[in-house]
């Protein structure tokens, strides 16, 4: 059995409205990343120097040495660029989500002293400010759990929130599993908060940005002006309010790193951008815990059945019967590659319709021969499935005039001696009437095109049937 972990459907065509404080349009946030003093350095016990986001084109670590250089660079973003970006929040009135290393936090006080007086939040961003990608699984958990001893001496208390950045594939799992945070960060995959399943918890999920990112100044392609960067934030926040004026709100996560965007020439298209949105109405610049408060509060996570998760016996009796009689399928596609896109209706019947059409044309033929004819003698003799029934009834084929009931008979007989499978068709989608003229016109077609025919009707009564299930 093969199970497909990554979510590739999340909320699909209608996202849940957010229902931002004071009926906003979009949620800008804005969070910045305090790695100063947490990087790679032999300082730090490291193998070797940073080489990752910093001013130094094709920078590479230099194992065994300091980098003279690139440590000099991290120390503008902790001396200076710091500072200049207290300067600009605090005075725009706009509070921040900080993703502070636990180790960069320790070694400087004056700067966590200043976030808190700010009233911003200090989320963690892991113990140091390296890759967890290699990390084995007990080594990443202990240095999860002393990230957040450190954070929690150092700020005072315990972080709610939590972004790694350079995570491996367990992280998201393993901070879920310390049940310590309100949020994770480590996803890149909406524009929403999403809930994620861990074991028996629900843990919540605000996605963050690598491209709303001051770290492109640093990457290639990338930014080289602020005013490029002004640009391209300009241009997402315009859409994304234009879309929540259309009626779906969402979120912005905007991504800055003090070493970065703390330069001068960089940081005017910040300014600028913050001048932006503030001439706009319906605009909540929270801070991330404030959004996973609301939307805890607001959404709360929900139940739901998940067939991706089923053993094969579960999964049988639950879907065994939605092609009539052929629980087969439904054995067949639980061996399927299922994952999280199949826990709805689209998805299962995807599974089951794909099994059903790679049946052989015997087995087809079993499926469609399981059918009841409509308004026929099983249906008088109350001998249907449940869902059989129900559908019949829903189109008043189970209140029959004596002339109607005669009609659908002598339709039924000269269908099923015609064809050799019974006359199907999905009665949801139609009254009475219709499916009599539909049954008088198929009836004249070659039975080719009526086994095709039949076929996609079966798959189409049993997605009304998983609409009702799921």
């Amino acid at each position: 059995m093969q199970r497909y972990p990554r979510d590739m459907t999340g909320y699909g065509a209608t996202p849940p409205d957010p229902q931002w404080p004071d009926g906003a349009r979009v949620a800008v946030q804005f969070v910045l990343n305090y790695e100063e003093g947490g990087e790679n350095s032999v300082l730090h016990g490291d193998a070797a120097s940073e080489a990752f986001l910093s001013d130094i084109p094709g920078a590479a670590p230099w194992p065994g040495q300091r980098h003279w250089n690139m440590e000099s660079i991290y120390d503008y973003g902790a001396r200076a660029g710091f500072w200049r970006l207290h300067r600009l929040f605090t005075g725009a009135g706009i509070p921040l989500t900080i993703y502070g290393v636990a180790s960069a936090l320790a070694r400087s006080p004056l700067q966590v002293e200043a976030m808190k007086d700010a009233g911003w939040e200090i989320a963690s961003h892991g113990l140091k400010w390296v890759e967890h990608k290699d990390m084995p699984e007990a080594e990443e958990r202990a240095a999860i759990a002393e990230a957040i001893r450190v954070h929690t001496e150092v700020v005072g208390q315990a972080p709610r929130g939590w972004y790694t950045g350079r995570c491996s594939v367990n992280t998201v799992r393993l901070v879920a599993e310390t049940g310590a945070f309100d949020y994770i960060s480590d996803t890149y995959d909406d524009d929403l908060p999403h809930w994620m399943r861990f074991g028996d918890r629900d843990q919540l999920i605000i996605p963050y940005t690598l491209e709303a990112n001051d770290m492109r100044f640093a990457t290639a392609p990338g930014y080289i002006t602020g005013r490029q960067f002004y640009q391209y934030l300009k241009d997402a926040f315009d859409v994304l309010y234009a879309e929540g004026e259309a009626g779906r709100p969402a979120m912005m996560s905007i991504g800055l790193h003090c070493r970065l965007i703390g330069r001068p020439g960089k940081l005017r298209g910040l300014q600028r951008f913050i001048e932006h949105i503030q001439k706009h109405e319906g605009v909540w610049c929270p801070r991330r815990i404030d959004i996973a408060e609301h939307w805890a509060n607001v959404h709360p996570p929900v139940a739901r059945e998940r067939p991706s998760q089923m053993d094969l016996p579960t999964f049988v009796t639950r879907f065994g019967g939605v092609f009539e009689h052929s629980p087969w399928i439904a054995e067949r596609a639980h061996g399927l590659e299922l994952g999280p896109a199949h826990d709805c209706a689209a998805g299962v019947h995807n599974a089951l319709a794909r099994m059903f059409r790679s049946a052989t044309p015997e087995e087809r033929m079993g499926v469609l021969t399981a059918h009841p004819d409509l308004a026929g003698k099983l249906a008088a003799a109350k001998r249907l499935t449940a869902e059989s029934t129900a559908e019949q009834s829903s189109a008043g084929l189970d209140a029959l005039t004596d002339a109607e009931r005669t009609r659908f008979t002598e339709l039924n007989d000269a269908y099923v001696a015609k064809h050799g499978f019974p006359f199907i068709i999905a009665v949801r989608d139609h009254d009475k009437a219709g499916i009599l003229a539909a049954f008088e016109a198929r009836l004249d077609n070659d039975t080719q095109t009526e086994f095709a025919t039949a076929c996609a009707q079966v798959e189409r009564i049993a997605r009304l049937r998983l609409e009702d299930m799921l």
